[in-house]
């Protein structure tokens, strides 16, 4: 059996994340939400992911006044959107979520939150995945391999 090592585990990670981040472009499989990912409570993110470690960070949630604008990230955030905006991870990381005993992994898809004391903002779908209502800590894990710093502080 031949041993991967940790850096090109890596690079095959950020690989498969980028074509996965285009599959659905070519084939035209998000034109109806606008190019954002769909909330569906049954359905995960595809592919298998390693996270790093766990850590907690205050979270808002967002989205009934933004609706049909353009995320940062460049996708129009809709009702079933699933994402979540940090201020600094690229768009497209991965990110787990566990709060109050529910998990979502979804991707950063926007810009912020711009309130001190606040890591995330959770799009209205990623909040109920998780059962997660108005400010709080979430625990997250951020996906090795999608971002450049695992550190979103």
């Amino acid at each position: 059996m031949q041993t991967i090592n940790q850096t090109s585990l890596r690079w095959a990670l950020a690989l498969a994340a980028f074509f996965a981040l285009f599959a659905g472009v070519a084939t035209g499989a998000r034109a109806a939400t606008g190019g954002a990912s769909s909330y569906d409570p049954g359905a995960a993110i595809e592919g298998e992911y390693t996270f790093g470690a766990w850590r907690y960070g205050g979270a808002s949630w967002y989205g009934p006044g933004l609706w049909g604008h353009k995320t940062a990230c460049g996708q129009t955030l809709q009702p079933g959107t699933l994402g979540v905006a940090h201020k600094k991870l690229p768009c497209g990381t991965t990110v787990k979520f566990v709060y109050h005993g529910k998990s979502v992994v979804t991707q950063v898809i926007d810009r912020g939150p711009y309130v001190q004391g606040r890591a995330w903002d959770l799009t209205k779908a990623a909040s109920d995945a998780l059962g997660f209502e108005g400010v709080g800590r979430v625990r997250y894990a951020v996906a090795i391999g999608d971002a450049t710093s695992a550190r979103s502080d």
